[in-house]
C-alpha cells in the first residue's frame, strides 16, 4: 500500500516563501554589493556601473535557472553620461552564449521610448524604499510573457539612484512551486497582494487572473500567517514576507 504525504497550508506555504526568499536573498546580495562599491565613487557613470553589474547579471541569467531577466535600472539623472539608462541582460537561447543585453531607447524624444519610472516595479520601491514583488504581468518589453518581477532600491548618500531586480517567467516558477502546493491537503491557489493568481492546483485559475471573493482581497493583504477563514471556506494566509498568499480550500 502507498501512502500520500499531505502537508498543512502552513507548511505549503513555509515551502513557498523559501523559494521566493530564494531570489530575494540574491537579489539583497546584489544590492549590496553595489551599494558597498559605488559608495566611494567620485562620479556614477554607465562605464563604471555596467560591468559591475555584468559580474552577477550574466551568471544570474545562464543556464538553468527560475531567472530569465536581471540588472540594475538608474534613477533618471544618477548616472553622469546617462540620463535614463537600464543594464539588463536576458538568458536567452538564440545567441551563442545563451545571453543577451537587452537593448534598450533612452532618448525621451523618441516615440517608442518608455519612462520605466511609472512602472510598478519602479514606483513601489521608490514610495516605500523596500523590495517589491510586481505581478504576473505580460512583459512586453523582455519576454512577451507572463512574468514575474522582484525588485529592490539601490542607495547611496541617502537617495535612491535606481533599482536592481530579476525577472522571472511564471511557467518557470510553476514547474518548482507547484508540485509543493499538489503536497497540500486542500486546492490551493497562489496569489499576490493584488489577488492575481501566480499559480494554482485549479486548472482553471490561469495565472494572471483575478481571484476575487467577498474579503478575499483584504485577507490577501492582511499577509496574516494564520490562515484566515472566510465565507466561503476558504482559507487565507501569508507566504512569509514575500507578499504573496496561499488561498486554499473550495
Amino acid at each position: 500500500m502507498t501512502t500520500i504525504a499531505t502537508r498543512s497550508a502552513a507548511d505549503v506555504a513555509i515551502s513557498v516563501a523559501a523559494t521566493i526568499d530564494g531570489i530575494f536573498a540574491t537579489i539583497d546580495g546584489w544590492r549590496d554589493l553595489l551599494e558597498d562599491r559605488l559608495a566611494a565613487a567620485d562620479a556614477l557613470t554607465a562605464e563604471t556601473v555596467d560591468p559591475l553589474v555584468e559580474t552577477f547579471a550574466v551568471p544570474a541569467v545562464s543556464g538553468t535557472t527560475l531567472l530569465t531577466g536581471a540588472g540594475f535600472v538608474a534613477a533618471p539623472g544618477a548616472l553622469a553620461d546617462a540620463q535614463w539608462h537600464l543594464a539588463w541582460w536576458l538568458g536567452t537561447t538564440s545567441s551563442a552564449d545563451g545571453v543577451r543585453r537587452l537593448a534598450t531607447i533612452d532618448d525621451p524624444s523618441h516615440e517608442q521610448f518608455r519612462d520605466y519610472t511609472a512602472l510598478e516595479w519602479w514606483r513601489v520601491p521608490q514610495a516605500t524604499g523596500a523590495r517589491h514583488l510586481t505581478g504576473p504581468y505580460v512583459d512586453y518589453v523582455c519576454t512577451d510573457d507572463y512574468t514575474v518581477t522582484v525588485t529592490t532600491p539601490v542607495m547611496r548618500d541617502g537617495a535612491m539612484i535606481g533599482v536592481v531586480g530579476a525577472d522571472a517567467l511564471v511557467d518557470r516558477l510553476e514547474r518548482v512551486l507547484l508540485p509543493v502546493l499538489r503536497t497540500g491537503r486542500s486546492p490551493a491557489t497562489l496569489v499576490n497582494a493584488s489577488g492575481r493568481v501566480v499559480t494554482s492546483t485549479d486548472a482553471r485559475r490561469e495565472p494572471g487572473s483575478m481571484l476575487r471573493g467577498d474579503g478575499l482581497i483584504a485577507a490577501v493583504r492582511a499577509l496574516s500567517p494564520v490562515p484566515v477563514r472566510l465565507a466561503d471556506g476558504t482559507s487565507v494566509l501569508a507566504c512569509g514576507d514575500t507578499s504573496l498568499a496561499l488561498v486554499v480550500g473550495i
